[in-house]
């Protein structure tokens, strides 16, 4: 996962920046009681307070560092003598010219039993962005402050982000103690800003911890000098996040990404399961259509599977052909998806352009791409007082409240209940770009799936675009398929009339490559 968001807001082709906000870089399960368990940590700060060197100090205390790696280091050295630990790091030619970290980069360390995916995002204002999509695949955050500054209003903006994206365990690394004299009292003026900050947003573990990432105190190792510290270093609080997989016993949703045929007569779902899992001979039912069928055969690239587990990439034949396409969810009837034209999304503003009522919009979910009707502001988060303040637009970097009213149905869930089909991506409509980026928070209409505005019978299409071709025919079907599709790109709520006896079965299915 390389793409940021920084790279497509305001530019074309976003799909990659939209996959990085929505979707989870969710490890495969593979049931092995010895593989490493895999923790992702997110780190951010303001600018110079410290966090490529923090970073370097856990590869260089923490990682088995190639030795020739150590060497080259270690011939850089800064004014005072100590190694330039952040060169570990920053690897980009411009970053390390300006001394700031502008994209998003993965490091991986391993810790004995577990292994650690650092994700350094930017600390700059101008790339809150790219942070925000670091933020979408974090377990833990390391919030990094210096302890001449502390808190600053870039530490509450990320703060915010945090909690928009379902982080719940966030670290507060006070850094520069040394600066401080390791004043105990500055600490806890810090952590008490920290502890307010933190409430806000209801996260489920927040720690302080005062350290040195030039020295290494409180990092690896307990400092010599902060003996007034009793709590844990930086690396055992990390030891206590829990791993990655408790969304496994969540329920299940599976995103169907694509259509897959193969013949003679092979007709599969494939997607990532995102929560959850599914076995052979279970019922799945499609969000979109309200329709069911029982899971036949699980297959993937190393063969067929009796489950399928939160992560794993796979595809699923049904016991009867639904039409079900790129965009639908499925999930299982006793806790299904919603399907729904409204909702009120908390946002992050990507976009350099403030907001307009007038531009035209896509919302884009895990894997379906839908138009915007219209989206309303109606508050803006206060960075200064943590509450939200009644407003009707935004610009860049605002956090705010939205209703989205979108032109057909979608397949949602409310991000607090499964982060994998609550996440969202605003796009403009003519460029491509990323504008938006948040969270589904309420759905607030359930619509009946049969209730849908448009139904294409047989009859109107034996008048129009099948005339002269047998009902019954494959042609008939591209046909009928391929209005189908320019319809709902138009945003008319259509569908095939599925109880016509001569449309019915195979004649529904959408082609193996939706548009």
């Amino acid at each position: 996962m390389g793409a940021a968001l920084a790279k497509d807001a305001d530019h074309p082709a976003t799909g990659a920046a939209a996959k990085e906000l929505l979707c989870s870089s969710a490890e495969i399960t593979t049931g092995d009681e010895n593989a490493q368990a895999i923790v992702h940590v997110l780190t951010c700060g303001s600018v110079d307070d410290g966090k490529s060197t923090l970073i370097g100090r856990l590869l260089w205390d923490v990682a088995d560092l190639p030795e020739d790696t150590r060497a080259s280091v270690a011939e850089t050295l800064l004014p005072d003598g100590r190694i330039d630990l952040s060169r570990l790091v920053d690897g980009l030619a411009a970053e390390r010219a300006q001394g700031i970290t502008i994209d998003i980069a993965w490091r991986y360390v391993d810790a004995g039993a577990r292994r650690y995916v650092i994700i350094d995002s930017p600390g700059h204002e101008q790339y809150t962005r790219n942070m925000a999509t670091g933020a979408s695949h974090a377990d833990v955050a390391i919030m990094l402050v210096d302890a001449r500054h502390g808190v600053k209003p870039q530490t509450r903006r990320h703060a915010a982000i945090l909690g928009l994206l379902g982080v719940r365990r966030v670290i507060l690394a006070v850094n520069k103690m040394d600066l401080v004299g390791g004043n105990e009292t500055r600490f806890r003026e810090i952590e008490a800003d920290f502890r307010s900050l933190t409430a806000r947003f209801a996260f489920e573990e927040a720690a302080a911890i005062p350290v040195v990432a030039t020295t290494g105190d409180n990092v690896a190792r307990s400092s010599s000098t902060m003996t007034w510290y009793e709590g844990p270093t930086l690396i055992e609080q990390l030891n206590r996040t829990p791993p990655r997989g408790s969304v496994e016993a969540a329920s299940f949703r599976m995103p169907v990404q694509l259509v897959v045929r193969r013949p003679p007569d092979f007709r599969g779902l494939a997607g990532t399961v995102t929560s959850g899992s599914i076995a052979v001979g279970q019922t799945v039912i499609d969000t979109t259509s309200g329709r069911r069928a029982a899971v036949r055969r699980i297959a993937t690239m190393d063969g067929d599977l009796e489950a399928a587990h939160c992560g794993q990439a796979v595809v699923l034949q049904l016991d009867a052909d639904l039409d079900i396409a790129r965009g639908a969810i499925l999930a299982t009837p006793d806790d299904p998806a919603i399907r729904t034209k409204r909702l009120d999304a908390r946002l992050v503003w990507m976009s350099e352009t403030p907001f307009d009522l007038q531009r035209r919009l896509f919302l884009r979910t895990a894997t379906d791409l839908v138009p915007v009707s219209s989206v309303r502001v109606s508050a803006r988060l206060d960075l200064e007082t943590l509450t939200e303040i009644e407003a009707s637009d935004c610009v860049h970097n605002d956090v705010v409240l939205a209703a989205i009213t979108l032109r057909r149905p979608v397949a949602l869930d409310r991000f607090a209940d499964h982060k994998g089909t609550g996440a969202l991506v605003l796009v403009d409509a003519l460029t491509g770009a990323t504008v938006a980026g948040g969270t589904a928070v309420a759905l607030h209409e359930t619509a009946d799936p049969e209730a849908v505005g448009f139904r294409l019978t047989t009859a109107m299409l034996a008048e129009g675009v099948c005339a002269g071709v047998e009902p019954t025919s494959a042609e008939f079907r591209r046909r009928a398929i391929a209005l189908l599709k320019v319809l709902k790109a138009a945003g008319v709520d259509a569908a095939l009339e599925a109880n016509d006896e001569e449309m019915s079965g195979a004649y529904l299915q959408p082609s193996a490559h939706p548009g």
